[in-house]
């Protein structure tokens, strides 16, 4: 039987859905356009103001051009690995801490719970940092934006919040069967968080993707630079020889290439999210229930 909608309750659907449709256009439409952008002629592009809806023409020279960059199959190479090796340390690292901290009755639980949180609000600074990488033998090397971050500590609140939720029975079953700690968080509290281990997972590879700063700090041999910082020289050496010649032409395609590095270093990362969408909401949403 069908039920029939009040005047109000259309008007407010409609409301929402308006809303809501805008929201999509405003979220959506700056990727649009730099997409659009980066496939336009160059002149065009440089000339054209206001809203872009469609390529101004439809050039690949900008992509060209930056694969072109041999360094750029080494910067892709090195940032799959800091994604994967990084990723991994982190998730692992994450879920025994969460794990440790969200078991009752651990000693000083709420004292070492508070040095975590402690470390979100204050930091040592960046040369003792670097300091510190440099002391244990990290420098120039892709280890150094992996180590010194493995453990996120907002991330890994996520995740003991997550734990926390599981009800309590399932570990003392476990426990008159004979499983110790490692069976429990493998074999039980893992399978049973795969909602939130993949918000936190994508979390992680965000960061990992878009980092750029710390290893350009630390890593000097370009042959060990991420995609992120063969991008950004990119960008900046377009900038300076677009300066240096007066603009023109250099400054046209400049542009252009512009657009097309941060296609480049957008698309990848956005393609991963519709794997774990249907986890992203769900565990985002555990892990904030309980404190």
């Amino acid at each position: 039987m069908a039920i029939k909608l009040k005047l109000s309750e259309r008007l407010f659907d409609a409301t929402v859905y308006i809303l809501l449709s805008l929201l999509i256009i405003i979220t959506l439409y700056p990727l649009l356009y730099v997409a659009f952008a980066s496939l336009s002629d160059a002149d065009r592009i440089v000339a054209h103001q206001g809203i872009l809806l469609r390529p101004l023409g439809l050039n690949w020279e900008a992509y060209k051009l930056v694969f072109a960059n041999s360094a750029i199959i080494s910067g892709y190479t090195n940032t799959l690995f800091i994604l994967a090796a990084g990723v991994s340390v982190n998730l692992f690292l994450t879920s025994l801490g969460a794990f440790v901290l969200s078991r009752k009755g651990v000693l000083w639980n709420r004292l070492i719970m508070f040095l975590i949180l402690f470390t979100m609000f204050f930091s040592g600074g960046l040369v003792p940092l670097f300091l510190l990488v440099k002391g244990i033998g990290l420098l120039d090397s892709l280890w150094s934006v992996i180590i010194p971050f493995a453990i996120s500590t907002f991330n890994l609140i996520i995740m003991r919040t997550s734990f926390m939720s599981l009800p309590d029975e399932l570990e003392e079953s476990a426990k008159i069967d004979g499983a110790n700690h490692f069976v429990i968080l493998f074999r039980i509290v893992l399978p049973l968080s795969l909602p939130v281990i993949a918000v936190v997972a994508l979390y992680y590879a965000v960061d990992k993707w878009n980092g750029w700063f710390y290893a350009s700090l630390f890593i000097k041999n370009r042959e060990l630079f991420p995609l992120q910082v063969i991008l950004r020289e990119i960008l900046i050496s377009n900038s300076t020889d677009s300066m240096s010649s007066g603009g023109g032409d250099q400054y046209q395609i400049g542009e252009t290439i512009k657009y097309a590095t941060i296609m480049v270093a957008t698309v990848p990362i956005l393609l991963v999210y519709p794997f774990v969408q249907r986890y992203f909401v769900k565990g985002a949403l555990v892990g904030a229930v309980k404190g």
